[in-house]
């Protein structure tokens, strides 16, 4: 209800009106409840692996912590950052996220650019080989003999050399670069700038949004992969942050396992107040995710932009 003032003075008249809702309006609260409770279920996973990394151990391996943390102490975190070699396997990690990441985004880009000139000899054929790879796989054990062959076991350039061209990258940026005007790539002929000039200097700037889309999948991708140092890497310098803490899962769990099995009420006693299976799963998934949700935020508004453009023609 809302009050309206009719004339001047003591003539003046206060009418009583209803202001009607619009459907817009309505949609629109709908909406604005909706996204605001599906973004809390989105969170509280996090919220929840967070608490109970921070709860006390004993509580949390009950399933007690669901809305608060309960017995806060930060001892879990000391203890994962004393795993040994963690420093070097962290960065192990930067550096193949940071050099890996590099290599595909300038691969992707400049592969998408390339296979969209009609100049380029046979471009058909190798756009059409580059896709069919997204269709076929060899298995594990092949592909394990071929970096054996290629003397890729036990090499740095493991992490990097195999990922530097991903088909899926490469169709994103060639429907991105298709959907630019043509004209600036016309321009940049008229006055006199070659294939690299154009590429480096009229379409960069112009496809930072899918570059930066690529960049957060390959930053994740390889951010979170550990398989292929399982397979490949021997020497435990070449061991990356995922691994080292995977495996100190496992042996967690290998503890855990021992006392419920057969240990001794010593070394129960002893492990009781240590680290749970739980709070060690907690505590290694804040540790790996954190990284990735602080650095996505960064890259989150040309994510959207990135996908979308190119997408629908005409």
């Amino acid at each position: 209800m809302i009050e309206e003032t009719i004339g001047l003075g003591k003539g003046a008249i206060r009418v009583k009106k209803t202001k009607i809702v619009s459907e817009d309006d309505v949609v629109t609260i709908a909406a604005y409840i909706f996204y605001t409770i599906f973004a809390l279920i989105c969170l509280y996973p996090f919220y929840y692996i967070l608490i109970n990394s921070i709860s006390a151990n004993d509580i949390s391996e009950r399933g007690k912590v669901i809305f608060y943390p309960v017995g806060v102490h930060f001892s879990n975190f000391i203890r994962v950052f004393k795993i040994p070699d963690l420093v070097n396997a962290a960065k192990i990690s930067v550096l193949r996220t940071a050099i890996g990441s590099f290599a595909t985004v300038f691969a992707s880009g400049f592969l998408g650019y390339m296979f969209t000139k009609p100049s380029v000899w046979m471009r058909k054929l190798w756009y059409r080989m580059v896709v069919g790879t997204m269709y076929f796989n060899a298995g594990i054990i092949p592909w394990y003999l071929t970096m054996h062959n290629l003397r890729l076991t036990n090499n740095f350039l493991a992490y990097i050399l195999p990922t530097i061209i991903s088909p899926f990258f490469v169709v994103l940026c060639k429907t991105f670069v298709e959907s630019t005007p043509k004209e600036l790539q016309e321009a940049a002929v008229i006055d006199g700038a070659g294939t690299l000039g154009i590429f480096f200097r009229v379409l960069l700037p112009v496809i930072k949004p899918i570059l930066a889309t690529v960049a957060i999948f390959t930053a994740v991708g390889q951010w979170n992969s550990f398989q292929d140092t399982l397979l490949l890497m021997t020497d435990p310098k070449l061991n990356t942050l995922q691994f080292t803490l995977y495996r100190y899962l496992n042996q967690a769990n290998s503890l855990k396992n021992l006392i419920n099995t057969g240990g001794t009420a010593v070394m129960a006693q002893n492990l009781s107040n240590a680290q749970t299976a739980t709070s060690i799963r907690m505590t290694v998934t804040v540790v790996v995710v954190t990284p990735v949700i602080l650095i996505y935020p960064i890259f989150q508004r040309f994510f959207v932009k990135g996908i979308m453009i190119g997408s629908v023609k005409g």
